[in-house]
């Protein structure tokens, strides 16, 4: 039954597999014929936990979904200023968020928001879209497509498609350093520079914002593999999503920043220090 789900993007079947043996094939041809080892790399990554997940829920979407990883791996989801989720803008607001999980921070925002307005997207990477169940709860665009035309497609397509979201009055989700969280010279995991293009974006719009932070990061081993090299890190995403068992994630809501307080800074880098100073000023967790 769960293999004639439709994918609501494209009104395909819904694959029960967030990645399988085929998918790894067609990227790295070396693994064909070698599916034992490919099983053995699927566990050891926690990828064969991703697809069981996957495979159980996807009669799910979007918040209910994103709901049922957290209690799947045994963490909690702790937020605070949640009376702000009450009194959300009707219409179009944006959110703009740090990134220091690269995964689950993406499914806890569309638990967060999707609770409070169903329409509410995400802007994601390719990865993350790769969730099949969430493709409807996501806006997807390709960080590498600067060289090649196809990926510059659907990063070009997902930038028309977050616009015309939010000017047809629903929220929308911006990760604006574009990838997750890095280790900085002072020994800190914050965000790297956030993406002028995503910037850009919000400046045009012209629509509340509203500033959530994620506590926490990811292991050291995770951050050590992205010193070396970001395939790597990209590797262990699963197994940072699934080591979390007991782990409780928290999450600062901030105040709603509306147009006209945007609109005393002149260029979108100006806003971005601000938007990023609004984000990380919560940084302390007090309760």
């Amino acid at each position: 039954m769960n293999e004639e789900i439709q994918d609501k993007t494209n009104q395909q079947p819904l694959k029960p597999m967030v990645l399988d043996y085929d998918d790894v094939c067609q990227v790295a041809p070396f693994f064909k014929g070698k599916e034992k080892l490919v099983n053995r790399l699927f566990h050891w990554l926690s990828v064969d936990k991703t697809n069981d997940f996957h495979r159980r829920n996807m009669h799910l979407s979007g918040a209910d979904f994103s709901h049922n990883i957290f209690e799947d791996v045994g963490a909690t989801l702790t937020i605070r200023n949640e009376q702000v989720l009450k009194n959300l803008p009707e219409g179009a607001f944006i959110t703009v968020s740090n990134h220091p999980f690269g995964a689950i921070d993406g499914m806890a925002l569309i638990d967060i928001m999707g609770h409070c307005r169903p329409d509410y997207k995400v802007m994601v990477n390719m990865i993350l879209n790769k969730i099949g169940a969430l493709r409807p709860s996501f806006i997807a665009v390709d960080a590498l497509a600067s060289n090649d035309p196809a990926k510059r497609a659907v990063s070009v397509k997902g930038i028309t498609d977050a616009m015309r979201h939010v000017k047809q009055g629903h929220p929308l989700g911006f990760f604006p350093a574009g990838a997750v969280s890095k280790l900085t010279w002072g020994m800190r995991i914050e965000d790297r520079e956030w993406q002028p293009s995503v910037l850009r974006i919000i400046q045009k719009l012209k629509v509340p914002v509203l500033p959530i932070y994620f506590h926490g990061h990811n292991s050291w081993v995770f951050t050590a593999l992205g010193m070396i090299d970001w395939r790597l890190r990209t590797l262990r995403l699963p197994t940072e999503v699934f080591n979390k068992k007991g782990y409780n994630f928290r999450v600062s809501i901030g105040d709603i920043i509306s147009p006209e307080e945007q609109a005393k800074y002149n260029t979108p880098e100006e806003l971005g220090i601000f938007l990023k100073q609004q984000t990380y000023k919560m940084k302390k967790w007090q309760q």
